[in-house]
């Protein structure tokens, strides 16, 4: 191949000859879009859709620029106008400058809004992270209340228990305001100060750009040294304890399954009092397939009014290949209900009629315009996963008299002509 795929991208296509690549046919794709889109709508929230690139100030002042995100995994290039452009590599940001610019915060109540879309990093592809990835995600602006926090916890809880997936966990935390995140920097940097040569490289990086990262890392050692540590809670605010013990009350009335994580900081430095995140054990080192929480005031970050938001971001590879590893019942790809093979001019000038008409009546149909041989032809319908073939001759039109082949039994119905497309309507 001259020009071959770019590493840590793939195609998505009807049928992938590729080992391991069930997750990446389009029919599964549609489903878990569908399902996504009926979910959303069926708890308030709608759809907005924005660019796939943004100025890059925007996710340095949004993500924050000590982030992993913006510091190493940015897609930056420089248009022709001089001008700094990214490829988004998250999507809250983006929906903030939407509700900010177009003042949405004008219009009456909380704004519910998701999105479904490619984000873009920059990092090592391995199972489960690309470098160009697939998220759903919501936000909800204008909300205060743990009641807004608990919605949108379930509605993602609800998305996986819809589609089937069993043994996650639903991990989840409190990070306090703005001043406790700070003030509990600065005590884990202090603890972290006398074994700063036993860290990790990483994690040594992590220590002067945002120290709370190291409490993610996934070295065994780093862990050991984190044994003792201070925890976010002893710095938040009676206010924000007050806000999750509401949060953790109202989950546990609708029954949502949860682990307390003191832990659970998330990377993005815009967070505010609840966190969570849902793993799966499918999924190896990068186990995450949901995260989100609140943040408030990244409106105001942004130029806009200082308003509470909460939300998430789950990727879409991630569902399906979690999907795919618990061997959960997934949809057959469509195929057509009918296969014409007309024999001769005259039928496949009635067939050209016909083939029309029934998928204007929505019957899905397909149509082989040059058979050679029946056999041959009735082998590509078979492929297809067709449901009936019909075989129509000089016979069969002149006598208005047909018979459809069931492919997968051999069984043969007689019709009249007329009567088919009834017959496919059922």
């Amino acid at each position: 191949m001259k020009y071959p795929i770019a590493k840590g991208v793939y195609d998505i296509l009807p049928k992938d000859p590729t080992p391991n690549s069930e997750w990446r046919l389009s029919h599964l794709w549609q489903y878990l879009e569908g399902e996504i889109h009926k979910l959303a709508n069926s708890y308030g929230f709608r759809e907005i859709r924005t660019p796939i690139f943004e100025r890059t100030e925007l996710f340095v002042r949004g993500v924050g620029e000590s982030s992993d995100i913006v510091t190493k995994e940015m897609y930056t290039f420089e248009d022709k106008a001089k001008r700094l452009m990214t490829l988004r590599p998250e999507g809250t940001a983006a929906i903030m400058r939407a509700y900010v610019e177009k003042r949405l915060d004008q219009q009456i109540g909380c704004q519910k809004l998701y999105y479904i879309g490619p984000m873009f990093r920059y990092e090592r592809p391995q199972a489960g992270r690309y470098r160009q990835h697939n998220q759903f995600g919501v936000e909800a602006i204008g909300d205060p209340n743990p009641e807004q926090d608990v919605e949108v916890i379930d509605l993602l809880c609800e998305l996986y228990r819809r589609l089937g997936l069993k043994n996650l966990t639903v991990m989840i935390n409190s990070v306090g305001d703005a001043k406790a995140r700070e003030e509990y920097r600065k005590s884990l940097r202090t603890f972290l100060q006398p074994n700063f040569d036993a860290l990790s490289k990483e994690s040594k990086v992590r220590f002067e750009k945002n120290v709370l990262r190291i409490l993610d890392s996934k070295d065994e050692n780093d862990q050991k040294l984190l044994k003792g540590a201070p925890t976010i809670h002893d710095f938040i605010t009676e206010e924000a304890i007050e806000h999750f013990q509401k949060v953790q009350g109202l989950l546990k009335k609708l029954d949502v399954q949860y682990v307390l994580s003191p832990n659970l900081v998330r990377g993005l430095d815009y967070y505010t009092k609840t966190v969570f995140e849902v793993t799966s054990g499918e999924l190896g080192a990068q186990n995450a397939i949901g995260a989100g929480g609140r943040y408030d005031g990244l409106t105001s970050l942004l130029g806009g009014p200082n308003l509470p938001a909460v939300g998430f971001a789950t990727g879409l590879e991630r569902i399906l290949q979690t999907m795919l590893g618990q061997n959960v019942s997934l949809p057959s790809p469509p195929h057509p209900q009918i296969f014409l093979i007309p024999l001769g001019e005259k039928a496949k000038e009635y067939c050209t009629q016909l083939v029309y008409q029934l998928r204007h009546q929505d019957i899905a149909t397909e149509i082989d315009w040059h058979p050679k041989k029946v056999g041959k032809s009735l082998e590509k319908a078979s492929n297809l996963n067709t449901t009936y073939a019909l075989v129509l001759g000089d016979n069969e039109l002149s006598s208005g008299e047909i018979k459809l082949k069931k492919l997968a039994s051999h069984e043969e119905i007689s019709l009249k002509l007329e009567e088919l497309t009834k017959f496919l309507l059922g």
